[in-house]
């Protein structure tokens, strides 16, 4: 399988999860994903990742998102896992886990990097929009666990991007100015955002965010 770019459509499967056989596009239905993989159960990095994905059920619902994770163990490990992170993590899990023990899905998603593990998964992130298309991916390593206030970060400036001719610059927060889209031509700029817009090069265009 070759490595899944931006913009490709992530693949459908069926799989056993800690809340019974999903059809990956049926979870999702016509919300936003956050599919993410982890090296192994009962290991420490990725017992703290689940217990903040958990936590944050409220800010990835505000955002029509739906998290659900992967990992090569098999699913009476993962509900045993489970009881360890609500305890250790002091929250619920609250999304589904899938078992991968014959790892075809780890395969379809190119989870497996011989040169970091033959066996275990890398620690990625799929963000993937309604239309089912790819729209992020990051891949850490196993020793680094991931920064799901950069996730959420993403999320909201895919989505205001997706609905406005706008990119967010570096660094960008929600609520702070955007970059007007080089598409869009100076005259079309005060009926497209009213709100104003500071001209610092002809190339670089700055306005209030467009949805707030």
């Amino acid at each position: 399988m070759a490595t899944l770019r931006l913009g490709d459509i992530a693949p459908n499967f069926k799989a056993e999860t800690t809340v019974g056989t999903v059809d990956f596009y049926d979870f999702l239905g016509d919300q936003w994903g956050v599919f993410f993989s982890h090296p192994a159960d009962f290991t420490p990095v990725c017992t703290t990742e689940l217990g903040a994905t958990a936590k944050l059920k409220d800010e990835f619902e505000r955002r029509n998102v739906k998290a659900i994770a992967i990992s090569v163990d098999p699913i009476e490990q993962h509900h045993s896992w489970i009881k360890d992170i609500n305890e250790t993590q002091h929250t619920t899990v609250n999304f589904p886990i899938i078992a991968d023990p014959d790892r075809k899905i780890a395969e379809l998603y190119d989870l497996i990097h011989p040169n970091a593990s033959e066996t275990f998964t890398v620690r990625s992130v799929f963000v993937i929009g309604p239309d089912k298309k790819i729209k992020l991916t990051i891949t850490y390593p196993a020793s680094t666990g991931r920064n799901f206030n950069e996730i959420l970060r993403v999320i909201d400036s895919l989505q205001l991007t997706a609905n406005h001719q706008v990119a967010t610059p570096a660094n960008w927060e929600h609520g702070q100015d955007v970059v007007i889209a080089p598409a869009v031509k100076d005259e079309e700029i005060p009926d497209k955002f009213p709100k104003g817009h500071v001209v610092v090069k002809s190339y670089l265009r700055l306005t209030p965010q467009p949805n707030l």
